[in-house]
């Protein structure tokens, strides 16, 4: 289809989002809130003319594509995607995501989009410079990953506490080798950066353990679309199974993981569903799931989110008392530089992340 112009959505303004907004719901689909590009496409050059297209970015995430019946089959969907992956280029990214309903994976196959995994709910496509192949290959070579059995925990660690360590621990005292990934997606208040330091420098003296980044295919919830499967506990256990399938596809085979620890979980929802669907999923792939009972401090489950609360409410050594046995002495010491102390500062002036 020729003559086609697309039209940036101003998300800051609210008639002009309210109008996209709208038309999304026209398809039984929303827009989501982490959206920070959009695009329409109108019919005719009136500025009062109706929305027939749109699609929006979340960071590389491609989303909330809609295209009007009687377009369908016109080349629209081409068009927005090309004028998103110009837009990514200009901001230096060279690899974006697709998640979309299975039915729909074709169309984006027929855009040079690659499937990594779908299930009954949900796909994931790729494109760009590298794909998962390559990035897994990538990490093996340049963090040295044998191809003895191993174990595996995939942590946040926002910040990393004494339960968190524990858990590594136990996977250290019963395995030969234990790879750590550090979630890499940067929605916590913690950035992942220093997340990545102190899990580091906290399991140093277990020599076993090798701490690694999780990478773009260690999927975070925060990343998850919502604007085709509302229903939060149907959205929830779809993208944590297909997590799950992605990691043990991928990460299990060509890493030889046979174990994943988890902790228990008696509090977070998100964080018992994705403990439910890894011990569904991963014996699929060959690994088995492990789930040790979390570390307690009184009879309270130590968390980050506890710690988070701590420092809220108070300064670092005002709460050193009880933080003393949450945290190990390389939390402890970075909340006391001038970096940590800005963290605890956000914390106290705004809701952070779990």
């Amino acid at each position: 289809m020729y003559g086609v112009n697309t039209e940036r959505v101003n998300l800051k303004n609210r008639v002009e989002r309210e109008e996209v907004e709208t038309f999304l719901q026209s398809f039984n689909l929303t827009l989501d809130q982490d959206v920070d590009y959009t695009i329409i496409i109108r019919d005719g050059a009136s500025p009062r003319a109706s929305i027939v297209a749109t699609c929006s970015k979340a960071k590389s995430v491609l989303k909330c594509f809609a295209v009007i019946e009687e377009l369908r089959g016109e080349g629209i969907t081409a068009i927005l995607i090309s004028a998103l992956i110009d837009k990514l280029f200009s901001q230096g990214i060279y690899h974006s995501f697709i998640f979309t309903k299975p039915a729909k994976a074709h169309i984006f196959s027929a855009l040079n989009f690659k499937l990594i995994q779908s299930n009954a709910d949900v796909a994931l496509l790729e494109n760009g410079i590298y794909d998962v192949h390559k990035a897994i290959e990538e990490m093996k070579n340049r963090y040295s990953i044998g191809d003895a059995k191993k174990a595996a925990l995939v942590m946040n660690c926002n910040p990393f506490t004494l339960g968190h360590y524990y858990l590594i621990e136990e996977a250290s005292k019963n395995n030969q080798e234990v790879l750590v990934f550090v979630v890499e997606e940067d929605q916590s208040l913690f950035p992942f950066r220093t997340r990545y330091e102190l899990v580091c420098k906290g399991v140093a003296n277990l020599e076993n353990v090798k701490v690694l980044p999780s990478g773009e295919y260690i999927i975070s919830s925060a990343t998850f679309p919502s604007y085709f499967i509302k229903d939060e506990g149907e959205r929830l256990r779809a993208y944590a199974e297909l997590d799950a399938s992605i990691f043990g596809k991928y990460f299990c085979r060509r890493f030889n993981i046979t174990k994943r620890y988890v902790g228990d979980e008696p509090y977070c929802k998100v964080t018992a569903a994705y403990n439910e669907a890894l011990e569904k999923v991963l014996p699929t792939y060959g690994a088995l799931v492990t789930q040790i009972p979390r570390k307690s401090y009184g009879d309270v489950a130590i968390s980050a989110s506890r710690v988070r609360e701590l420092l809220r409410k108070g300064d670092v050594q005002s709460q050193l008392p009880l933080l003393n046995n949450l945290l190990p002495e390389v939390t402890l010491e970075f909340l006391n530089t001038s970096h940590g102390k800005e963290i605890v500062e956000k914390l106290k002036s705004s809701d952070s992340s779990n």
